[in-house]
């Protein structure tokens, strides 16, 4: 089913081609009842718009559909291996190290309050 309503929150066709290929293959029935690429239009449409889930358009696959597969992925690091790689690959294009040597925390960027305890 092709959606008559695009949103903001919609993944690109660019960022499609990357994320795809890291998401886990069906299982051995190979049935799904809604698109991956659906499915991902639907977390990008909580975390960006920070709706409950339950409050997803109706266009979208249904909430629970969605909230099962973010929850199983962040369980399995498909998240956290996604975003590695993507960072990976930039770094790489940028004509840096695969991996940074080193990290910063700046204190002074913090603001805490002016009185202790």
């Amino acid at each position: 089913m092709v959606r008559k309503t695009k949103y903001p929150s919609d993944i690109s066709d660019k960022e499609w081609e990357i994320l795809r290929p890291l998401l886990p293959e069906p299982n051995q029935s190979g049935n799904r009842k809604y698109e991956l690429r659906e499915i991902v239009n639907g977390i990008y449409y909580v975390i960006r718009t920070g709706a409950a889930w339950r409050y997803m358009p109706k266009d979208l696959p249904n909430w629970e559909s969605v909230y099962y597969y973010w929850k199983k992925w962040q369980e399995e690091g498909i998240w956290e291996k996604a975003h590695n790689e993507v960072r990976e690959k930039l770094r790489i294009k940028l004509g840096k190290e695969k991996s940074p040597s080193a990290g910063i925390i700046d204190s002074q960027s913090i603001k805490t309050t002016e009185k202790g305890g």
